[in-house]
């Protein structure tokens, strides 16, 4: 397994674990049958032009935009137990962390996986017992004909989606305490936040050197870094296909709160006087 570190903007971070060698036949095998069938599924409800298929369709890739970025990222760590059967000597070596050090202090990188490990483990888990608690609620729905009972497949898949990225919160959380991270700033994606800081911040030039730029980073206030074109570009640097929809979830969101934040702070302003 390998771990990337994407700054979205200055002040929050997508974090994403690919899988290498041996792990992705072994791992995806166990739960694609589950899966691949339900992206079939899925792919085929796409096609209706019209009925409940198709509004369903609609309304369930509306609701998986609005999941929390955050949770995608946890989502894409495996949980430890999978990772030790699928590779009989992990925690024997540590564990590769890619990141751009123009854009994150190396120093501070631990604090930030910390965070990232720790500071939704609550929520998930309430989450999850409240799904599975509110499952059998929904079974008098699946009496009805035709139409399937959607409200029980939504509160099993978010039981399962709280599941899995509570578990990939830990499985990170068993990384830093055993100190098996391998950070490494790595020169392709230094080069991409080369351009983008320097585009975000204007004292900031694409020639200035990492330590000064990185701390223009954390000086600056919260500011977008990345478009969404370069949602692509992270998935082909990094070589992570699945990547670039991870990254263009977040960039969107990211965008979205930075703008509501900036609409709110607008409104807290005191009115200009009127100059007469």
């Amino acid at each position: 397994m390998r771990l990337f570190i994407v700054p979205i903007s200055t002040r929050r971070a997508l974090i994403y674990a690919r899988p290498v060698g041996q792990e992705i036949s072994k791992e995806r095998s166990y739960i694609d049958k589950i899966t691949n069938k339900a992206a079939e599924t899925w792919a085929k409800w796409e096609e209706a032009e019209k009925g409940w298929k198709k509004h369903l369709v609609n309304w369930g890739n509306r609701v998986q935009q609005r999941i929390p970025y955050q949770e995608w990222g946890l989502k894409s760590i495996p949980s430890l137990a999978s990772q030790r059967r699928s590779d009989k000597s992990y925690g024997t070596k540590k564990v590769d962390v890619l990141f751009p050090g123009n854009a994150i202090r190396s120093e501070k990188l631990h604090s930030l996986l910390y965070a990232l490990a720790t500071e939704r483990q609550d929520l998930h888990r309430k989450r999850m017992y409240w799904s599975m608690l509110a499952t059998p609620l929904t079974i008098p729905v699946g009496l009805l004909p035709v139409i399937p009972n959607i409200p029980f497949f939504y509160l099993v898949y978010r039981s399962w989606s709280h599941r899995r990225a509570l578990m990939g919160s830990k499985h990170l959380q068993y990384l830093l305490e055993k100190n098996l991270l391998n950070p490494i700033s790595y020169p392709a994606l230094e080069k991409l936040y080369a351009k983008r800081v320097s585009h975000a911040l204007e004292k900031t030039g694409a020639d200035t050197p990492l330590i000064e730029m990185v701390k223009d980073v954390e000086e600056s206030d919260d500011k977008l870094l990345l478009r969404m074109s370069d949602a692509k570009k992270l998935a082909t640097i990094l070589d992570a296909p699945d990547l670039a929809l991870e990254a263009e979830r977040a960039i969107v969101q990211v965008q979205e709160q930075l703008s509501a934040h900036e609409e709110e702070d607008q409104k807290q302003r005191p009115p200009k006087e009127k100059q007469t």
